[in-house]
């Protein structure tokens, strides 16, 4: 079983100790807070059938079954294949299995996750078993952006934000998983993670920091014209879209900052400190503000999974940025 994280330890307490449990829960927060392993524990303790001090004994058959991924009365729905969408089979699959009886004679559980991948048609096909779903059954829903949900689905769940550690505990946990890291490697995979601890975890294990640097050299060699936008955007094909697009939006956001602020405070981590102050010198505001637009404009279109042509979407995106210095 997945561990309780200790920033979660005060919301178990509550979720376990509840005398009677919704219908539905909403387990809402950034993506890499443990999001998953307190929906896992909620789970196996719903299922349990002789819980002891708050957790899952580990032990009945309810345990054993669920451990071994074969319990008849739990039913877990996810994307098919990474980065897709929920299909409305898949939740048509779901509404069949909340229907039936327990056939253990306790609860049913549904764990969903994302609850964003699903479209339309799949979110309106599940709304009637999140209203009133069959018999005991509890379906918790696990989403990372809970803007993207459909209100109904939101206002027929108990909506939980689940507890983001603070950069102690986040270091703390992360020197533990990674301990061979120094503590100022640990401090840039936070930064990079956006202060998650878990998705340091998970980039470390991918590379961030070999990705970071190539890109950083890419970058400034596109902006001494040592190589042309279309070329590099082909040097990137292995790079995720999701983390360029964090990088560069990161990026024009501090261009801007120390446009108003002159505070070198707010430049970012120092690989790119120096070519973010000089693009901020060197670029006229209404350029940085018209690439930061399109910036957030294509990165939901990057997190939508939008049908994109990824060459020309880089490509685009790095010619505006070698344009940037210079006359508006």
């Amino acid at each position: 079983m997945a561990e309780i994280y200790p920033w979660q330890s005060v919301l178990w307490q509550q979720l376990s100790g509840r005398a009677r449990h919704a219908h539905a829960y909403l387990l809402h927060g950034p993506a890499g807070i443990g999001k998953r392993a307190l929906a896992d524990n909620l789970v196996a303790f719903l299922l349990c059938q002789q819980p002891t001090a708050g957790y899952a004994c580990g032990q009945c058959k309810a345990c054993q079954l669920l451990a071994a991924g074969t319990h008849p009365d739990y039913f877990q729905l996810e994307p098919e294949e990474p980065e897709k969408p929920i299909r409305v089979d898949q939740v048509r699959e779901l509404v069949g299995f909340v229907v039936q009886t327990a056939q253990l004679g306790g609860r049913k559980v549904v764990l969903l996750e994302p609850a964003e991948a699903m479209n339309l048609n799949s979110a309106n096909a599940l709304l009637k078993s999140l209203e009133e779903p069959s018999g005991d059954t509890v379906l918790i829903l696990i989403s990372h952006q809970p803007s993207r949900l459909l209100p109904t689905i939101k206002s027929r769940c108990v909506q939980q934000a689940c507890p983001q550690p603070n950069a102690e505990q986040s270091r703390a946990w992360l020197a533990a998983a990674i301990p061979e890291e120094p503590v100022e490697s640990l401090d840039e995979l936070l930064v990079l993670a956006g202060g998650s601890p878990l998705t340091a975890q998970r980039l470390h294990g991918q590379g961030v920091r070999e990705q970071r640097a190539l890109v950083v050299e890419g970058v400034k060699k596109l902006l001494k014209q040592q190589i042309a936008p279309g070329q590099l955007a082909e040097s990137w094909n292995a790079l995720p879209l999701p983390l360029l697009f964090d990088w560069f939006c990161d990026w024009a956001l501090g261009i801007l900052r120390y446009q108003l602020t002159r505070d070198e405070s707010g430049l970012g981590l120092a690989d790119m400190r120096k070519v973010v102050q000089y693009l901020a010198e060197k670029s006229a505001q209404p350029k940085v503000l018209a690439i930061q637009d399109w910036l957030l404009e294509h990165r939901q279109k990057v997190l939508n999974k939008a049908n994109l042509n990824r060459a020309l979407l880089l490509e685009a995106l790095l010619a505006q940025w070698a344009s940037l210095p210079g006359p508006g």
